[in-house]
């Protein structure tokens, strides 16, 4: 294949781009939302992931799908633009 790069991570190494964005609106609703919490609002909605999977998003280890993050901009009321940290 000659050489070509493909990237599947960020650039910082990690899995995905919004874990952190992810950990940071988690900790800023009042009261704080646990990860538990935030795995049972997933689940309500129709997306398998519990605690751990959350965890896992929020350090990095774990890819995203995009049903995922449509989910989880649904729970915070947010826009992907917002969530990835992106004005385009």
């Amino acid at each position: 294949m000659g050489g070509i790069m493909f990237k599947n991570k960020a650039e910082n190494g990690l899995n995905n781009i919004c874990g952190k964005k992810i950990y940071e609106l988690r900790k800023s609703m009042s009261p704080k939302m646990s990860q538990r919490m935030l795995a049972e609002l997933l689940q309500l909605n129709g997306v398998d992931v519990d605690k751990n999977a959350v965890q896992r998003m929020e350090s990095g280890q774990r890819f995203i799908t995009d049903i995922e993050i449509l989910t989880i901009c649904k729970i915070f009321k947010i826009s992907a633009n917002e969530l990835f940290g992106c004005d385009f």
